[in-house]
This record gives structure tokens, sequence and C-alpha cells, in this order.
């Protein structure tokens, strides 16, 4: 399994896949989904019969309205994919798995829709470490969606129960416009709810409204806090440009010595930490908190422009995650990958670091050697202490 995996890594490296894989198939099939949904409720011409519905030519059937929403809500958050969003993708989760409950639940005999948003729900599930980002771009996607998704439903529900209200709503254009008015909780009260039904329907609309515009406004605004936030406290004072500089990532005794002599001969360091370091504690020291295997967090770590990035933690396997979330990254940057515990010596160098750190498998065989008497050499030193990959990675270190 371990070789196989290393045969798709190296396919996905030629294929060029960190541009477009797994996002753009996703995106791709979410759309495909969200036009199957709309086709399978109005018809392949249901662009027509949207326009037919707004002059007024046919009867908008409640029923429908799911489809629309979730046909709709699918294909826009598609785009939203592109950009790697995770807004995006929870959004795209909560659609795949209302398709699939609503196909069920239809009259109609669609099995294969079924299987198909069932394919696309566990490819999302499967693939939710790619979608790591949280961009402005796509939450103001997110909010218009939801803004739309929110006005088709109070639109097409007030032409539905257009007889309940007094006047009558006879006209898209006449619910759109009480849809607007009762969304945005001015009521300028002309056209008023008759029936405990309508009045139900517009009590939902405004609290919707409001529960969709703050929403809305906190994915918008979010972002842009914490990425400003995330600078205040990630860089602990330091404005550092992190660009051909080295990044150590733990907070190991070996990490800690090897991030204070880079230190000490004038090369720039930024540090990446699971946990903060406490108040006064490495205050000088550029710092970013979070996973270091996920890619954002290397990202903001200029992992992608460093001259190494050196995976220092304690656990050997999460040394190797991110020696491949590097490699996703960018290919071209060197990786060093320390190893605690001989027995995963072999299994590290699968990801094929440039170079493997072992101190900790050195000690037991100087110990050795030195008690046997034998010879101990800077070659057999430096050849065990890294166990450098190719002649190549030697040159590097």
């Amino acid at each position: 399994m371990q070789r196989l995996r290393l045969r798709l890594q190296r396919i996905h490296k030629l294929l060029g896949g960190r541009y477009w894989y797994p996002h753009v198939p996703l995106a791709v099939g979410l759309i495909l989904a969200g036009y199957w949904v709309l086709c399978a409720s109005f018809g392949a011409n249901w662009v027509r019969y949207v326009e037919g519905l707004a002059q007024g030519q046919y009867h908008f059937r409640l029923r429908l309205l799911p489809n629309l929403l979730i046909g709709g809500g699918m294909v826009t958050m598609g785009f939203g994919l592109l950009w790697r969003s995770r807004v995006a993708w929870l959004m795209a989760l909560l659609l795949a798995t209302a398709a699939t409950l609503n196909t069920l639940l239809g009259r109609q005999n669609q099995e294969f829709l079924v299987v198909y948003f069932l394919i696309i729900l566990i490819a999302l599930l499967l693939a939710w470490r790619h979608f790591d980002r949280s961009s402005v771009a796509a939450s103001t996607l997110f909010a218009l969606t939801s803004v739309a998704m929110l006005l088709m439903y109070a639109t097409f529900g007030a032409f539905y129960l257009g007889s309940e209200f007094k006047p009558p709503i006879h006209g898209l254009i006449t619910a759109l416009y009480y849809a607007m008015v009762t969304m945005s909780t001015v009521g300028y009260g002309d056209i008023t709810p008759q029936t405990g039904e309508a009045k139900l329907f517009t009590v939902s609309i405004i609290v919707l409204g409001v529960a969709v515009f703050a929403t809305s406004l906190t994915a918008v605004i979010g972002p842009l806090v914490s990425q400003s936030l995330g600078r205040i406290v990630n860089r602990k004072g330091t404005h550092m440009k992190r660009e051909n500089h080295f990044v150590v990532i733990g907070n190991t005794p070996l990490a800690l010595n090897t991030w204070r002599e880079l230190s000490k001969r004038g090369l720039a360091v930024t540090r990446i930490l699971r946990e903060a370091p406490g108040p006064g504690e490495h205050a000088d020291t550029d710092t970013i908190v979070g996973d270091p295997s996920m890619t954002d967090i290397l990202r903001e770590a200029g992992a992608d422009k460093a001259n190494a990035v050196l995976a220092m933690l304690a656990d050997d396997s999460e040394n190797a995650f991110v020696v491949l979330a590097v490699k996703e990254l960018a290919s071209s940057v060197r990786t060093v990958a320390a190893v605690n515990d001989a027995r995963h010596l072999s299994r590290v160098k699968l990801v094929q670091p440039d170079v493997v750190i072992a101190p900790q498998v050195l000690g037991g065989e100087l110990t050795a050697m030195l008690l046997a008497g034998e010879q101990v050499t800077p070659d057999f030193v430096m050849q065990r202490v890294f166990q450098n990959v190719g002649t190549q990675a030697t040159e590097k270190a």
C-alpha cells in the first residue's frame, strides 16, 4: 500500500495535481448534480419553465421549491469549491446530503441520482483536507447564495399562497416585492397575510431573513478579522519577510536547538507550533500557531518560499505528513524530517524527504561502537545523523 501511495503521489506530481485536484473534479461533479436536480424537477427546459412562471403562464407547485433551492445552491457552491473554500465545502456537504434525502423521500424512481449524490458526498468527505481556505471571495459567494435561496423561498412561497393575502398576490413581481419588504423587516403594510398559514409563512421569512443576513455578514467580515488577528497573534510583534528563510516545526529539544543555532548565525527562522507559547516566551520569534500538516498554515509560514522546512515533531508519523504537505504545496522546497524511533526510519524515508535526521538512532550505535573499541570517524557520524536520500541531498545538507 505504501508503494502504491508513492506511485500515486508521483503521478499526481507529474500531472500537476496540486493545481486542479481534487477541487476541480468535485466542482464539476457538484455543478452537474445541481443541473440534474433542476432537470429532474422542472424538465430539460427548466429555464423556460421559470420564465413561464414569471410571465404567469404556469402555476407554481410548492413541492418543487426544495429542488429549486437545492439545485440552484449546488450549481453556485460548485464555483465556490474552485477556490478550495471551507465554507463552500461545508455548504456542498449539506446540499449533497439534502439532495440524497430529498430524492430518497420523493415519489419518483431515481436510483441513479441517489447513487451519484452519495458518491459526491463520500468524495467531499474524503477530500476535506484540501478545502482549507477562508477567502473573502468565497465567503461573499456564500452570502449571496444564502440571500438568493431565501429570496427564492420567500418569493415562490408568497406566490403559491397568493390568495391568502390581502390584496391577493397574482404575479411573481408582486411576490418578489412582498418578499423583499418582509425580509428586510420594513413592513409597509400594503400587503398583509389573512390566514394562519400565510401568517406562519411570513413569520418564517422574518426569522430566516434576520438569521441569513447576520450569518452572511459574519461570513464576509470573519475572514478579514481572523486574518488581522492571526497576523497580530502569530507574529508576536515581529515583522519578517517570509522568503528565503527556514521553517522549523515543533517544540522538541531538537527543534529548539536547531532554531537557536540558525538564529545565532543570523538566518531568518519561522517556527510553527501546535500551541501558543506562554507570555514572554520567545516573544521576539516569528511564530505561527496551528496544525503544521495543513497547507494554509504552511502557506502562512511561507513554506512555499522557504530555503528548507524542518519537521521536528515528537511524532514520526506527523513529520512524514508534514513532508507530504510541503511537497504538495511546493515540491521544489527542501524538506528535513526528524526520526525519533529507529523502527520508523524506513517508513519516513518512503515520503522521500531531502534529509532524514536521526540523532536518537545514532546514540545506541555510537555507544555500542565505543564499548566495542571500534573506530568512530566523522564520515560515519554524518552518515548516521543525516540519513541522506542520494548525493544531492548530501550536498544540500
